[in-house]
């Protein structure tokens, strides 16, 4: 009896979980005039004239590469600084080194605001150009505490053997340290890019004056604020794409290539955030 209720238990949870997404893909690629604001369980009158409508923008394909180019390179380059960072933390002997973990810690509790930060991109030469979506980006405080409550669980003695052989700090960080924190490494590699992938403040921030540089979700913004003022068709005819099917085709767009990913990192993001949420 408690495995049937289990099994029935879990297999709602499975239903409400997973429905939502199987509705928004159904809504996307079906007929306005026949959903009716019912539940789709499969899509009715199949037509992709939301994603026609989308790929028509020219700037789409542009905006998608800018967004892949910044998810790829971004999480890269901060999973290399903030390890090394991380790294250095670590060590026992680190001069000044509670100083520069307080340091750190206060990032995560004060924010110099958004006027401040507009203001030292433009001084910096960021403005309108692609490596605001890469070097303010480059170091997380809460990424670097991960590392580091990781690091610290590894024994000395790995490092130790290091320097026995001859090698220094940063043969021992990327031959010995960074393959053993694959798990933590693959979890902060998925924030990296999640937060790349749907990041468009910045875009619109920074980057607003120059169109080769518009991300993914920023052109499926805009493309979603023109749409909701698309009026019926003049003829009578029931209209197969609106604000709503294009709203859910912008959804499938975004969300599919996450989805596609995290498969691949879901074992060592779950087993890295529970090593280091417990050693912190």
């Amino acid at each position: 009896m408690f495995d049937a209720i289990t099994a029935v238990l879990l297999i709602l949870i499975f239903v409400i979980m997973v429905y939502p997404f199987l509705y928004v893909i159904n809504f996307s690629i079906s007929s306005l005039s026949e959903t009716g604001g019912s539940l789709l369980l499969l899509p009715k009158g199949i037509t992709f004239a939301a994603y026609e409508t989308l790929l028509q923008d020219k700037a789409l394909l542009s905006a998608f590469l800018v967004s892949l180019a910044r998810s790829i390179i971004g999480p890269v380059l901060m999973l290399a600084v903030t390890g090394m960072a991380a790294y250095a933390l670590a060590t026992p002997n680190l001069v000044f080194g509670k100083f520069f973990r307080l340091a750190f810690v206060l990032t995560m509790y004060v924010s110099a605001g958004t006027v401040p930060t507009y203001i030292f991109m433009k001084q910096y030469g960021l403005m309108n150009n692609f490596l605001v979506y890469i070097l303010p980006y480059l170091c997380s405080a809460f990424n670097l505490i991960l590392i580091r409550t990781y690091i610290e669980g590894i024994p000395r003695s790995l490092q130790e053997a290091v320097y026995v052989d001859g090698g220094n700090d940063l043969v021992a960080y990327w031959k010995v340290i960074f393959p053993v924190c694959q798990p933590v490494n693959a979890a902060i590699l998925l924030f990296g890019i999640l937060n790349q992938w749907n990041n468009f403040m910045d875009t619109q921030l920074y980057c607003a004056m120059e169109e080769k540089l518009y991300t993914l979700q920023y052109v499926l913004y805009n493309t979603l604020a023109a749409q909701t003022n698309i009026e019926a068709l003049k003829n009578g005819a029931a209209m197969t794409s609106s604000g709503q099917t294009i709203k859910m085709a912008i959804t499938v767009i975004t969300v599919v290539p996450v989805m596609c990913i995290y498969p691949f990192l879901q074992k060592y993001f779950v087993s890295g955030i529970m090593i280091g949420s417990i050693k912190a």
